[in-house]
């Protein structure tokens, strides 16, 4: 299991649910993800009438293929079921989050997945907060390493 995180995600979103996609490629696109060629700099979900789609998700071009690359910034389609659409449009709608796309990894059966999260954005004073505590963390497990 091929797995590649957003790092910046964490770090300026609380994460309230998550869920497993599915996602449409094209081309040599999952060869790309195989070797690593993934980017989620700016990267998103927005809910359309045709479904969710995937924003800025940058997958570099697989260098032998000898066919046209297709567009790396394209949008992408999520799949995921209506009842789950429906889910988070209301959650979207209600209570003013947005869909992050927190990892892309490959499946067992060799499929590739897309691990999205309803998240609320962090204040400053929340990052602080978060950066306080993994120093204290930090100087504690120090601390205890030289005991």
């Amino acid at each position: 299991m091929i797995i590649f995180r957003n790092k910046k995600a964490k770090r300026s979103y609380f994460f309230v649910q998550d869920w497993e996609a599915g996602i449409i490629l094209k081309g040599s696109e999952i060869k790309s993800i195989r070797i690593g060629k993934v980017s989620f700099n700016d990267s998103y979900a927005s809910i359309d009438k045709d479904g969710i789609w995937l924003y800025n998700l940058h997958i570099s071009p697989y260098k032998f293929d000898s066919g046209t690359a297709p567009d790396p910034d394209r949008r992408r389609k999520l799949l995921l079921n209506k009842r789950e659409i429906k889910k988070i449009r209301i959650q979207i709608d209600e209570r003013g989050m947005t869909l992050i796309p927190v990892e892309i990894y490959i499946n067992e059966k060799s499929l590739a997945k897309v691990k999205i999260a309803l998240a609320k954005g962090k204040r400053q004073y929340d990052k602080r907060e978060d950066i306080k505590k993994k120093d204290m963390m930090r100087d504690m497990q120090r601390r205890l390493k030289n005991q």
